[in-house]
This record gives C-alpha cells, structure tokens and sequence, in this order.
C-alpha cells in the first residue's frame, strides 16, 4: 500500500517535481520512498509497508530493467501469480506482490489486468518502446488521477500531487460543479479540475509517445442466472466470505476491523475470527445522540467473538477536524460520513496498520432501504414521457407548497415520483441538488454555462449499459458504477490514508461480486425485505439482535450540528465576502437556505454541500480563483 506519482514525456522528465508529488502524499506511504529516473520517465511512490516489509521496496524491475513498475495497493493472489511466473521462465527477486507487475506485462501485456485479484492502481514503464501503462482495479478501491499536455502525461494517486506542478491552471470545470452539487461527489472520468481526470474503475490508460487511449476492461455482469437450491447457494455464500477474507487476512503488520454492528461489517469479523488464532481487534465510533449510535450493536458482536474492541465517541471537535478533511478530500466532497470514518481510522491506527470493513455488502445483495422503495415503484403505471413529466411538475408544485409532513405534501412527492422515469425517480432520491433547486440558486452566469448539461445522464448511461432484467436489478448495477466507487470507497480511501491506515474490503472481492451480481434480485430484495440471501447465509454467525434490527446507516447528526455547534461557521463562510465574490450562487437564495434550516426545515444536506465545497477553495484553489468575474474559476 502505498501512494505513486510520476510522469513521462517524449522530451525529457522533470525528477525535481516528481519528488516533490511524493513529498504532499508522505501520509499515504510513511515507511519509505522510492524513484526511478530516466530520460523521459520519472516514477516515484510512497511506501506503507504491509506485505514483504524487509525486500518490498518499489520501483520495481524485470529482468533487464527495461520495465519499471510502481504500485498502490494489494494483490491477494500474487503467491499464485509468482509461482506461475517462476514456472514460465521468470526471475523474481523478492516475496511480495509489486513484483508481479512487471513480469505479468512482459508475458501479457495489457492483458496482465485480468490475472490481478485484488485492490490497485499502478503505473508500468516500458522504456523500449516508450509506453506508459496504467490501470486501476475493477471496483475502484485505489484512486488514479491524470493529465496530459501535448508530449507527457502526469498521474498520480491524489489531486494535491498534481497540483504541485506550477504549470497546472486550477481552473474550476463547471461541469465537474454541476455534478458535485448532484452527487456531493465528483464522478470519474471528471475531477474538479478542468484537463485533470479520474481513471474510471475497471479501465487501463496507454500512453504511447504522446498519443493517450482509455479503454475499459471490467463490467460487473448482472445478468441473473436460474437457482434451483437456496440452501446451497448459501453454502456458497458462506465458503466465498470465508475465503475472501482469508486472503485478506494476509498482513506483516497488525490488523484488526471496523465493526458497526451492521449486517455487513459484523459479518466480516465473524469471518476474521473464525479464522484467526488470536482475538480480532474491532473498532467501532458512536454518537452522544442514541438516534445515530449503534455502539450497543457492535458490542453484541465484540462480546460473541471475543473481540479486541475499542470505541470512539464524536463529540464536539469538528471545528478542529474539518479543515483538516477538507485538505485531505482534494475534491469538493459532501458525503458527512466521512466525519466518523475519520474518527475511525485515527483510533485503529493507534493499534494497528490494517483493517477490514463491510464495504459493498449492501451494494452486492441489496441492503439500502431505498431499494424496496424502487423496487415497489414498478407496480405505477408507466406514463408516455410527455404526460410523466407534466405529472411531475405538478407534484413538485404540490409538495413545495405544502407543509411539512403534510398528505398534501405526500400526495405531491408521490406524483413527482409516479411521473419519472425509473433512473430519473433513483436519481431524484441520490441528489442533493435537484435541477429545480440549481435553477434558483446558481448565478446568472453560472446556471447559462450549465443549462445543456444532466448530471441525471450518468445515471442514464450506467443503467443502459446494465444486463439486468429487472429494474431494480439494473439499479443496483447503477450503484456499483457510481455512488460505491464515486463516494463510499472515496470516503474510507481519503479517511484511512490520511491516517497512514489500509483497508480491505472482502464484499467487494471481484469473484464474490460477480456471484452475487448473478443472483435473481428475488433473493436479495422481496416483500420489502433486503438481503434476503445473505441474512439466511450467515445465520449461523450472527444473533437474531444483528440480523433482524432495522437498518440504519453510517448517519451523522448533521441537522442538529448545523443548528448548534456548525451554524455561526456555516454562515460565515457560505455568506461573507469571499463566498459571495465566487459569483456561483445567488446570496440571497444561500441565506434564505440557511435561515429555513433554522426555523425547522431540514436543509442539512444541502448546506452541507455548499459548505464542503466552499472549504475546499480555501484549502486547494489557488488565490486567484477566488474570485469569478475576470479569473478562471468557470472557463468552458
């Protein structure tokens, strides 16, 4: 594990700011460093050393060095891959899995992707024939960043890295905004940065003497397969979540897991525990407000399997501890759970180096409440699209004008919904930002560069392309392509590097995913019931306490926060003079917002949307972005 920077060019490298990339990401690497220089490449990373601790270090080499890899991340069946390696005439020189790099190239060329299990995100230098190559894993765990310019490309695992390259102009991409402000994340291939972008999940780059081609080399296939025995498929369930954290298990550093007391993460430790000859060492964060703390839950689990445990409660330390986020998250990015995964990470750090969570459990068998919503949407008669979205309109008219809670209200959200689109009803759920509320909040100038642009067309795009044969099949299909790579696995990368912290997440192992993704959707939602599947499978693992207790998420008391502790820093920054110079939104819609908030109207999400991307100019955009009118913070 580890961060990796570099760049290469048909003229020559530039070895002064690839150390430098290497310097601003020390927090994801803090055991060692290494480079390789030549005429036209330079490559650097940052070590967090893991597996291989004593002959790991990177960049590494074939046999005549003519190849050189650096890498981020796992590969869990490189014992495997060396020893196939070895067989077919290669020499390797240390015990670990970078190694593996650059002789899969040599003997597969782009190709090699489809032997890696596991996490990453690296780059392979082939200097005979002046190609880059980089790849990121199928899911999306490690990020991957690029730019390119006439003859060289840059890349890196963090934004901050690239930034350090003075000839980057921070200009703001309107579009990369517009997203944000639907999903509270910036989706790949966009970043926040006009002419840097995000290597999607499951693609690989080449650049080949300034010529750059991105192609993609993994879908998940959603296709359902027939099941004739339940009870078998559950034997199967059991036998993969052991294996896949088994592999995951492998560490030279102390480990331990996150335990939420969820489905998912309690799942994992039962797993982590049945397998391990010493105690797991679990970690868990709570709330003062019982409303979001599921302590009690994860101790049901610590006290069954003899746990390790150990708690976190967040208090009121946010001041201290959002700036510091806000420069780790080097994109505007709103998801406020990453305040607790924060916490998390920082207090397992003090006792171990990796951890395992749940992540992607809920994704691959269907566990958010809101797929039983859409899943009981296909009983509404569908609509000609003209009459849908006139039906719509009303409805939203209705539920604006009506009170709180109201059946007016109600009936009004219930039209809004009746009248969409499937895609447009899912996107409607997920967005922070509708297109009406951009509509009265964005600045003239700001909503005329956006007014063709439907960050609902990412959602669009994600279901066409799924195999599913249901819609709510297809929908999971659209999470795995967007919200799980594009907010969750940011959230516990950013949370866990900056705390020099892995981690692995054995739901999201590629091999379990495709099994569960072939699953006919009746065994993961059915009768306003989710993961009907994986709650029958592990059973015998799990008390009835975790299995039956109602969802309820990675929340955090944010409307209470900025009614209390978060208010006067919320109209501060979202309302003095440096926010106002933007010339993004319309002020008096931002303090109507905030005042609402106020008075009991619960705009919590979307404040806090506005306030994340406000604190990330203040930590990342260069000074004179600060200002719209004559900058170029909006260029298109």
């Amino acid at each position: 594990m580890c961060g990796i920077a570099g760049m290469v060019s048909t003229s020559l490298s530039d070895p002064d700011l690839v150390r430098r990339m290497c310097e601003v990401i020390e927090h994801r690497g803090p055991d060692g460093k290494g480079f390789h220089f030549d005429e036209h490449a330079a490559l650097g990373m940052r070590r967090l050393a893991i597996v291989d601790v004593a002959t790991g270090d990177q960049p590494v080499y074939n046999e005549d060095e003519q190849i050189v890899a650096v890498f981020n991340g796992e590969i869990y069946n490189f014992a495997d891959l060396r020893q196939d390696l070895a067989e077919q005439g290669h020499r390797l020189r240390g015990t670990g899995d970078s190694e593996c790099l650059v002789h899969l190239y040599e003997q597969y060329g782009t190709d090699m992707v489809h032997h890696l299990r596991g996490m990453f995100a690296f780059a392979v230098w082939d200097r005979e024939h002046g190609r880059l190559l980089l790849a990121r894993d199928r899911v999306g765990k490690k990020p991957l960043y690029w730019r390119s310019e006439e003859d060289s490309i840059w890349f890196a695992s963090e934004l901050k890295s690239l930034e350090r390259d003075n000839r980057l102009r921070r200009d703001v991409d309107p579009v990369a905004l517009h997203h944000y402000l639907t999903y509270q994340y910036v989706p790949a291939p966009w970043s926040i940065y006009k002419g840097v972008h995000k290597l999607p999940p499951g693609h690989l780059l080449i650049w080949e003497r300034g010529k750059v081609t991105v192609r993609r080399y993994w879908e998940l296939d959603g296709t359902p397969r027939q099941v004739t025995n339940e009870a078998e498929e559950e034997e199967r369930l059991r036998e993969l979540l052991l294996e896949a954290t088994r592999i995951r298990m492998v560490s030279e550093r102390p480990i331990g897991a996150f335990l939420s007391g969820g489905i998912d993460s309690s799942t994992v430790v039962a797993a982590m525990a049945m397998q391990s000859p010493q105690p797991v060492k679990t970690f868990c964060v709570g709330f003062e407000e019982s409303r979001y703390d599921e302590r009690h839950k994860a101790r049901i689990v610590a006290d069954l399997y003899g746990t390790d445990h150990h708690e976190f409660v967040v208090t009121s330390r946010l001041l201290d501890v959002l700036p510091r986020i806000a420069w780790h998250f080097d994109e505007p990015f709103a998801d406020s759970s990453a305040i607790p995964s924060f916490y998390v990470a920082q207090l397992s750090r003090q006792h171990v180096t990796v951890v395992l969570n749940g992540d992607g459990g809920d994704e691959g068998f269907g566990g958010y409440q809101r797929y039983i919503l859409m899943g009981k949407a296909r009983w509404i008669p569908g609509m000609p699209r003209a009459v849908g979205a006139t039906f719509a309109r009303i409805g939203d008219l209705v539920a604006e004008r009506s009170d709180a809670g109201s059946l007016s209200r109600r009936l009004g959200r219930l039209m809004q919904f009746a009248g969409e689109r499937p895609t447009q009803r899912y996107a409607r759920l997920m967005s922070s930002f509708t297109p009406k509320w951009k509509s009265e909040i964005y600045s003239d100038e700001l909503g005329g560069l956006l007014a063709e642009t439907d960050s609902y067309q990412l959602f669009e795009e994600a279901y066409e392309r799924s195999r599913a044969l249901t819609d709510l099949g297809r929908i999971l299909d659209v999470d795995v392509a967007t919200y799980l790579p594009g907010d969750l696995l940011v959230k516990v990368d950013i949370t866990s590097m900056a705390n020099s912290l892995e981690a692995r997440s054995p739901f999201l192992d590629h091999r379990l995913m495709e099994w569960a993704a072939a699953l006919p959707i009746g065994l993961k939602v059915r009768n306003g019931h989710t993961k009907l599947l994986l709650k029958r499978a592990v059973r015998p693992w799990l008390p009835r306490e975790i299995l039956d207790y109602p969802k309820q998420g990675f929340g955090v008391p944010l409307a209470s926060w900025l009614r209390g502790e978060l208010r006067e820093l919320a109209f501060d920054v979202l309302t003095d003079a440096t926010a106002r110079g933007r010339g993004l939104f319309r002020p008096a819609v931002v303090r109507n917002l905030l005042q609402r908030h106020i008075g009991g109207a619960d705009h919590s999400m979307r404040i806090w949307t506005l306030l994340q991307l406000e604190l990330w100019y203040r930590a990342h955009a260069a000074p004179q972005d600060h200002m719209m009118t004559g900058c170029p913070v909006l260029s298109t």
